[in-house]
């Protein structure tokens, strides 16, 4: 492992061992023998610069984290085909029992951009359908906002869709009904920082 990008993981790996894993090292050992008990499950984006664990300064245990491309929720479809976020939602809901599921947009988004501009012709084969599904809702976003507000109102359209979907799952609808689970829909500013949380239809306001 001699190129740049092993060099820079082993590092980090080193860095992880020497410190981190070091000063937590009963926390590990508690985790592997009780198992995970995370409180919140979190559907974020895969972009490299949206992590949350870093961005909610978490601990090992404590985030379910679900990362997919726009940190989008299909509708419930169970349809005996792979479903790779309804299976975690399924397992982290049913299983880990979590108390809150985040959805977490961001600025700047790809997965956002291709569904306003369309997939990179070299991203057709899965990006393309994957993001199709919210193509509808930011195209109607940004018919009725400013050109310079249509990145950051498609970003956090797909969030409330995202939401609006996770209420299609039925143990997921019951749950939040009953008072035992919690939606939040959220978005960070990659430049700022900042969170900004969903409070009411259409708005997101500063925490």
């Amino acid at each position: 492992m001699s190129d740049e990008s092993a060099d820079a993981l082993l590092a980090g790996y080193r860095r992880f061992r020497e410190g981190h894993w070091a000063e937590a090292k009963a926390d590990y050992e508690a985790l592997a023998t009780h198992g995970q008990r995370p409180h919140t499950l979190v559907v974020a984006c895969s972009d490299s610069r949206a992590d949350p664990a870093l961005i909610f300064d978490t601990a090992p245990g404590q985030l379910f984290v679900v990362r997919n491309v726009a940190n989008l929720v299909p509708p419930y479809q169970p349809d005996q085909r792979l479903h790779g976020v309804s299976a975690a939602l399924e397992f982290g809901v049913k299983v880990l029992n979590v108390s809150r599921i985040v959805v977490m947009g961001h600025a700047h988004c790809g997965g956002v951009n291709a569904m306003l501009n369309g997939a990179p012709e070299n991203c057709q084969d899965f990006v393309a359908p994957w993001v199709e599904q919210g193509t509808p809702a930011v195209r109607r976003v940004a018919e009725a906002v400013e050109p310079d507000e249509v990145e950051q109102a498609a970003e956090e359209a797909v969030v409330r869709l995202s939401l609006d979907n996770l209420r299609t799952f039925p143990w997921i609808a019951e749950r939040e009904a009953a008072g035992d689970l919690t939606l939040t829909g959220l978005h960070f500013g990659i430049a700022d920082g900042m969170l900004r949380a969903l409070t009411g239809p259409g708005r997101f306001e500063t925490l």
